[in-house]
């Protein structure tokens, strides 16, 4: 899948090799194993919105031991978050380098 220029997902040509994995088969990659991984929990001004604590838990992140990772709240309306959840990135990405 593609976003086109409206947003909207399209199918790819099927010429590709793309392959969709579920969140547990990224977790368990080779190719990933010294990524680092933001996840941004958005949508934080909503009421019903799980929170970072939430999410963390839902998608296993404390049995990613070999992995270094950090879940960020957001609210992408407003921008709360967001240049916080980019700096770590930024700081953790050149660490590896």
């Amino acid at each position: 899948l593609r976003a086109s220029a409206n947003g909207e997902r399209e199918r790819g040509s099927g010429s590709g090799n793309l392959e969709c994995l579920s969140w547990g088969g990224l977790r368990e990659q080779d190719e990933l194993r010294d990524a680092v991984l933001l996840v941004f929990a958005n949508k934080q001004d909503l009421p019903n919105a799980m929170n970072a604590a939430e999410i963390t838990d839902k998608l296993g992140l404390h049995s990613l031991r070999q992995r270094h990772w950090y879940i960020q709240s957001t609210c992408a309306t407003t921008g709360e978050g967001l240049y916080e959840g980019l700096d770590w990135l930024s700081s953790n990405i050149a660490s590896k380098a």
